[in-house]
Parts: structure tokens; sequence; C-alpha cells
């Protein structure tokens, strides 16, 4: 057990740091089912597990309570599994290894899991704490929320009964979410043929790294710098001046977090080497200035390298470099509904080459208009295919529009003034949430979705806010007791 169990409240702590020993990559949550079907077997607690793996488990009202409306908690089983490039370790394998710094919970170099852990721990310590007064519950665990939604896409039939539901996946104490945006993903796949490299090359491999990243919906509006474009445009800029000949390029993992490394290598002709190396300082120069504000510890290098065999052919080459440049990414509209909210946005997730000739780029786009994520999906797709790439996208999933009229919400706010003495903050937010899915299997739910302080999510800077925990299990608590 670690440092956390000591933290306050402690079934709930107890219980985070139980899951942050699970491992649970997305589609790979085959051992925090096992985990959530023994904790529930261990306990006598009614369970039931459907053909996908998303788990429900239903606790009886406390006595008192047996006509109160039946309430849904939900959670993902998954987390985002990013790390730092110098950190070993095996997502499928390894415990997260948390620590408290000040305020804050953390992890050695990797995610921490608190998304959405923390929203499963206090659902599980509602199954297990007698002392609670509240109506039927039912805690609903989901798989795959981060990379398809598949759980709750392919959610069994009959798995819920409840008539309002409490998404504990948000990560802002103090705000009380009644809406989220819809999304879908854009992949170009682009293919090459190599050729042999050029003779009188000075091969290089720059690397752009210790960015801050963050998740691609929640952190897209902070003006983050994406580290794929920010390799690209320093081949772009050699490829005006210089000749160069890219051979290899990666940047980024998840579809559903900003990139925060990537890396290429290239070439130039040696006898552009002292000019190419002049014009990297001045870049490198230029974008410490430009990041300067929005990216302190932003870090690009150079390094020479051995002679390569292969470069990409050069008509690849420029629709790859050309269309990432190109390509939209971050903001693309605020809402007029609702200020201060981020209505369309893009992200350009990750550049892998895949196969022996195959280039793969993916980006996701969300918006709360659903016209709106289709035009910047054919945005997306209009560039990456003018490049002479072949284009495809997922399925997507709806957004979740706000009810402010919502009978559930008004009695959250109201236990959120109760408890704190002052007014809670009721918004949408620009990740997206499975509540739109809930919805179209059970239109007659009511929903809110709540949670603690969390920063950095979907990178190694993940971090949980101490003091915000208390709040969010004292509001779900009194929430539960007075709904109705």
């Amino acid at each position: 057990m670690s440092a956390i169990t000591n933290l306050e409240p402690r079934t709930v702590w107890e219980i985070f740091d139980e899951i942050t020993r699970v491992p649970r990559p997305s589609k790979k949550e085959g051992k925090i089912i096992d985990y959530l079907v023994r904790f529930a077997e261990e306990r006598g607690i009614e369970y039931r597990k459907d053909a996908i793996g998303n788990v429900v488990m239903r606790k009886p009202a406390a006595p008192g309570y047996e006509n109160r409306p039946t309430v849904i908690l939900q959670a993902h089983m998954d987390m985002v599994c990013e790390k730092n490039s110098d950190v070993e370790f095996d997502f499928e394998n390894d415990a997260i290894r948390t620590r408290i710094d000040g305020g804050w919970v953390k992890a050695e170099g990797t995610t921490l899991g608190a998304d959405c852990g923390i929203g499963m721990a206090a659902a599980l310590a509602v199954m297990v704490d007698e002392s609670l007064q509240h109506g039927p519950v039912e805690a609903l665990f989901t798989v795959d929320e981060e990379t398809g939604l598949t759980g709750a896409f392919e959610l069994g039939e009959g798995m819920l009964t409840g008539k309002y539901l409490v998404n504990l996946d948000s990560e802002d104490e103090g705000e009380i979410f009644i809406g989220c945006a819809g999304g879908i993903d854009t992949v170009a796949t682009f293919t090459y043929k190599s050729e042999p490299a050029p003779k009188n090359y000075t091969f290089y491999r720059v690397d752009v790294s210790d960015l801050l990243g963050g998740h691609s919906g929640d952190d897209i509006d902070k003006g983050r710098a994406n580290s794929n474009k920010t390799v690209a445009r320093l081949l772009w800029d050699g490829m005006q001046s210089f000749e160069l000949r890219l051979s290899y390029f990666d940047g980024g993992n998840l579809r559903n977090a900003i990139p925060r490394e990537a890396y290429a290598i290239f070439g130039v002709p040696t006898h552009f080497k002292n000019d190419f190396e002049k014009r990297f300082a001045t870049f490198r120069a230029e974008l410490e200035n430009e990041f300067r504000h929005r990216e302190p510890n932003f870090r690009i290098t150079l390094n020479e390298m051995p002679q390569v065999d292969t470069v990409l052919d050069a008509r690849t080459q420029q629709g790859l470099v050309y269309s990432i440049v190109g390509v939209p990414n971050g903001v693309v509209a605020m809402s007029f509904a609702v200020p201060g909210l981020v209505e369309t946005s893009t992200n350009l997730a990750s550049v892998k080459f895949e196969g022996e000739n195959r280039i793969v780029v993916t980006s996701s786009q969300r918006s709360s208009v659903e016209s709106a994520k289709i035009y910047v999906m054919q945005m997306v797709e209009s560039v990456f295919s003018l490049a002479g790439a072949d284009v495809a996208h997922s399925d997507g999933y709806p957004g979740w529009t706000p009810d402010p009229e919502s009978k559930l919400l008004e009695q959250t706010v109201a236990a959120y003034r109760d408890l704190f003495g002052k007014e809670p903050k009721v918004r949408a937010i620009h990740a997206g949430l499975e509540c739109g899915l809930f919805l179209e299997k059970y239109p007659e739910l009511e929903m809110v979705s709540f949670g603690p302080t969390l920063r950095g999510v979907h990178s190694p800077d993940e971090r949980l806010e101490i003091a915000t925990v208390p709040m969010f299990w004292d509001l779900l608590a009194e929430l539960l007791r007075r709904v109705e």
C-alpha cells in the first residue's frame, strides 16, 4: 500500500490505490474486469457483466429510502497509457507508481489513471459504505472509453434500470457538466516507395520533447504546441532550402492526447551541412521565443547520424510533410451558445510508419454541433486527400445536448450550494463523454457529470488534487441522500 491510503476519505483512497495496481490499458481491460468481479463476489454484491466486458453492480436502498428513484453511478475502466520516453514501464503488467507531491497525487513518469480511476473508486466506495443514505444504486463500469467508447456503444440490453445517471469522469471540482462534444477520428494512410539514400548526404535526427501535451478536448484551447507539426515545420523549411530527404518520422501515440514528443530522421547534401546547422540554430531560437509563454520546458535537439540506407520517394515525402504542416490543428471555432466553450477542434495526434510501405497519420475532430463536426472532418480529409493519402473515418459518437431544466441538475446544484456555501458552475465540456451514447439507448435518462480536480490528463504530468477528493465524495453522498 502506498502513502495515498492514509488520505481522506480513506475508503475512496484505499480503493483507488488498489485500482492503480491493476493494469488497464484501453482494449486490454481483462485484469480490471477480473478485479471488479472479484470485488463484487467477495462482498456479496449483485453484479452483471455483458458480452463486451462492461460490469454493473447493484446495491439496494438503505432503510427508509426504498421508494427513491434508482441512481446510476458511471465510470470507465480503462486509462490512457502515456509515459516519458526515458521511463521504463509496461502498462500491461506494471503497477502505477503513485506519490504525493505537495497537494497533489502524481505518478512516476507515467499517466496516473485518475481518469477515470478516482471515479471508479468513488462508485465502489458507495457500494461498500453502509453508512450512506440512498435509494437503489447501480454502478456501471465501461470498457474502452478512451479509444473508441466501445463499452458505451455496445452496452448490453437491460444493463441499466435507473432514472438518473451521474457520470464520474469530470476533472474540475466546483463545476457540474450537463453537455459534451461529439467526436470522430480521421486516419490518413500514405503508401510510399523506399529509395536508396542519396550519396554525399549528411543525416540527422531531430527530436522535439518535453511539451506539455494533455487532453485533446479539455486542453485544446490552452494553445499547447503539437510535436508532430513542430517537427514538420523544420522538415518543410529544409525541403525549401537544403534539398532535404526524409527517411523516418514518428510522433505522438494516442488519438485523444495532444502529442508531446516526435522525431524525424533525414539528410541534407553534405555541402549544405554548415548552412543547415546554422539555420537549425536560428529555427530553435525562433521556436523557443514563440513557445516561451506556453511551453516552458520545450526542447528541440539535432544530432548527426550515420548514413541511412533508404529515404521516402519524393512525391510521398512532399505529400506527407506538406499535409502535416497544412492540416488544421487546435481550436477551429468557439461556441456562440455557451460563452467560453470550445465548439469545434481538431488534433493531429500521431504519425507512424507501419509495415514496409505505409505511413498512418491519425487525427481526431470534436464539436458540440454535429454539422460543424462533419465540416472540420471534411477539412482534414481534404488536406490529406489532396496530398495523395487514402482517408478513412471512425463511426464517431454523438454529443450530449445540455438540459438546463433537468431535475437531477437542480438537485445537484442545491446539494453543492448547501454543502459548500457557494454556487457551482454549470457548463458543457469539449471533451467526449459516454453520456450521449447512454441517451441513445435510454432516452429518458437525466444526467450530470462531476468529479475532483485533475490536471495534465492524458500526459505523464497527470495529477489529482488531494483537497478536492473529499469535496467530490461529500457531494456524491449528499446527492444520493437527497435525490428523489
